[in-house]
């Protein structure tokens, strides 16, 4: 059976995100022991679509790497994250994730190495139609900070201009350096007029290569194929599936 992705995004009420966040070390460290589980990051996440400084501490993100479905499954139905999702969050919203092209490493683990065998992350079909998932992950040099952050408005602005775009939110392991995004597109045409058609993203990745902002990175593509659940009060794939 193929492996699977999946991402989870919860968010909950004032009197549970201090426990949240003091938790966060405890449950990363139970998840090692989860059956199926290849990867795992629980992630802090940025106020509303923001991408910059500053961080939301009632909402709370995890993205995971899995053997299979049925390892998804079991997780799902008995671990007590999951439960904990359902029961003390206000909102909890998750996708199956079919990985389609990866390429990188996160924290010096390869969790999609063998789709990064088989693909080229730089040649997707453009045409394709069906919607897309994309998580963005980078480790920035310190002394790239400030270049880095001066970038992000300009990339937001331009980003919420989007018409493919449906849903965005930045994510990360720290407040500032290990930053990442989760992004859901109509489709990878609407996904890379953004990335690449002559926009303020395209300026700041060949920025980032030539002045090597990054000490590490991960680029991946999913096919979301299932999701429940709300973000931000709604199901951002179901105006996909209409």
């Amino acid at each position: 059976m193929p492996i699977v992705a999946s991402f989870h995004l919860t968010r909950y009420p004032w009197r549970h995100a201090l426990a949240a966040m003091a938790g966060l070390p405890t449950r990363q460290r139970a998840l090692t022991a989860v059956p199926g589980l290849r990867f795992a990051r629980q992630l802090g996440t940025g106020r509303g679509s923001h991408m910059g400084l500053g961080a939301d501490l009632c909402r709370w993100a995890t993205f995971a790497v899995w053997d299979d479905e049925s390892a998804l499954d079991a997780f799902l139905d008995t671990s007590p994250l999951a439960v904990r999702w359902q029961d003390q969050g206000d909102e909890t919203w998750s996708v199956r994730l079919a990985p389609l092209s990866a390429h990188g490493s996160w924290g010096g683990a390869r969790p999609l190495a063998e789709i990064e065998a088989r693909s080229d992350p730089d040649h997707d079909d453009d045409h394709d139609e069906a919607p897309v998932a994309v998580l963005t992950r980078a480790r920035i040099g310190l002394r790239h900070w400030p270049a880095f952050y001066r970038s992000v408005p300009a990339v937001e602005d331009h980003l919420r201009h989007q018409p493919g775009l449906l849903a965005v939110v930045g994510i990360g392991e720290a407040p500032v350096g290990l930053q990442a995004t989760f992004s859901l597109w109509r489709s990878t045409a609407s996904m890379g007029a953004f990335a690449y058609r002559g926009s303020a993203h395209e300026a700041v990745v060949r920025r980032t290569r030539a002045e090597g902002w990054f000490g590490e990175e991960l680029f991946a593509r999913f096919r979301p194929y299932a999701s429940c659940g709300t973000w931000d009060d709604t199901d951002p794939l179901a105006v996909t599936r209409r």
